[in-house]
């Protein structure tokens, strides 16, 4: 059956483009088709009372009758005489017949909705319907033939009602035939602010005043935030911020004002979004110890020897023999080496002065007290490099000097870009925020 998802989106006014509801679409109008049981499963507010009208309107039924009934707003009592009618004097205040809501869908669809809540004897009466397509109204004696569809919706853990006793499983089993699981809208983040957008368009014609408008912050914490109503949630929020807030334009601040959990979303542009204890536990890079980040400032000064070593290999003219200068174990602390880089130091065989490319290469270089470099063949393996670098380290830098300067350098190499600084620091970017924080480097 081909149909456009595009053109059921605009009929049934569904907002998104999440790959999640586009499926759950697409697998409605595949099944609508038979006359299958479909059971739709999802949290509550994530809009199941648009699919079964997807699936009636797109199937044979679409001429017969369509009915919706809440199942968990109907008491206990009186359900099976709503659902499967009763006849005169069957109970006190029976006067006359009454047909039920199975017998009045016949040859069309009924929607049951919050399926789950569905007291034991009335979910025997629906499994016989769904087994036999028979049901025996309340006080009668005479079965009565029906054809219906059934398309279910839940919104609690059917497994689990079962290992409960609230639910019979072979009831489960039958009206999940096709199941229709529908994301939250903490899946779909991507939809979120044309959600909003909509809503606040509703409300803008509802209430005529101007439409608001989300700055980028704002627009970064709606689709961080975890949205527990989901987009009845949302709807409200945007209804009441349009009638209750005079400025057009919404803040990130000013929404945490009406989203009080909120206030522990990171909507910040290069963090991502570590969840509360409530829904998750953020990364264990957190917790990253001064000592460990110490021990990567001192990998990081064995790359950039390394590097060094490399470069400074290329640089050798290729007549000049290598056998005529010191091994490794001749290098000895250079005292006539400025600190950081000195141009003539750093080139003993040419005397040339360093490119203004070099120059950036050690000006980005950890502050230490420097070595001779000898050309390549003349030191040995960066084990040794680091040994010597880490032996004539300064005294007396304490370690939030360490940690500032080499945040500082990584920060530096990377453009300021927090997430690659980041990556290369092995930390979370909430860590790097804080220590940027802390240090002063975002002035």
């Amino acid at each position: 059956m081909n149909v456009d998802i595009q053109s059921i989106k605009q009929r049934f006014n569904i907002i998104g483009n999440s790959p999640l509801l586009t499926r759950a679409i697409q697998v409605a109008v595949q099944v609508a088709p038979t006359d299958m049981s479909v059971l739709i499963i999802g949290e509550s507010g994530v809009g199941k009372e648009v699919f079964p009208k997807i699936i009636h309107q797109n199937s044979l039924r679409k001429h017969g009758p369509y009915i919706a009934v809440n199942c968990g707003a109907i008491p206990e009592g009186t359900i099976d005489s709503e659902l499967f009618g009763h006849v005169k004097g069957s109970f006190t205040g029976a006067l006359n017949d009454r047909k039920g809501y199975f017998q009045e869908a016949n040859e069309g669809t009924i929607f049951l909705d919050e399926v789950g809540e569905l007291p034991l004897a009335t979910q025997a009466r629906l499994l016989r319907v769904l087994e036999t397509g028979e049901f025996i109204p309340v006080g009668a004696s005479t079965p009565i033939r029906t054809d219906v569809r059934i398309v279910a919706a839940t919104n609690v853990n059917m497994q689990e009602a079962v290992s409960r006793g609230r639910f019979r499983e072979d009831l489960l089993f039958r009206l999940n035939t096709v199941p229709i699981e529908l994301p939250p809208l903490r899946k779909r983040p991507e939809d979120v602010g044309l959600l909003f957008r909509y809503f606040a368009a509703q409300a803008a014609d509802k209430y005529q005043m101007p439409t608001l408008r989300l700055d980028e912050e704002a627009v970064r914490l709606i689709e961080h935030y975890h949205w527990p109503g989901n987009i009845r949630e949302l709807r409200n929020l945007a209804e009441r911020i349009s009638v209750l807030e005079e400025q057009r334009m919404v803040t990130a601040e000013t929404l945490q004002r009406y989203l009080p959990e909120a206030m522990h979303v990171d909507y910040r542009p290069a963090l991502r979004v570590q969840p509360s204890d409530s829904y998750g536990h953020s990364s264990s890079a957190d917790s990253l110890s001064d000592t460990a980040i110490l021990m990567k400032m001192f990998v990081e000064m064995k790359q950039e020897l390394s590097e060094l070593r490399s470069l400074v290999g290329t640089l050798m003219p290729a007549h000049i023999s290598t056998t005529s200068y010191p091994s490794h174990s001749d290098i000895r602390p250079s005292a006539s080496v400025e600190p950081r880089y000195a141009a003539s130091s750093m080139f003993p065989l040419t005397g040339s002065v360093a490119t203004s490319d070099e120059r950036d290469i050690y000006a980005t270089a950890p502050s230490r007290t420097p070595i001779a470099v000898q050309p390549a063949g003349a030191i040995g393996h960066a084990e040794d490099v680091e040994a010597t670098v880490v032996e004539h380290m300064p005294v007396g830098r304490s370690l939030e000097e360490v940690e500032r300067q080499m945040i500082a350098q990584a920060l530096q190499r990377h453009g300021g870009r927090r997430r690659p600084t980041a990556e290369e620091l092995k930390i979370s970017e909430r860590t790097l925020y804080r220590k940027i924080k802390e240090y002063g480097l975002d002035a």
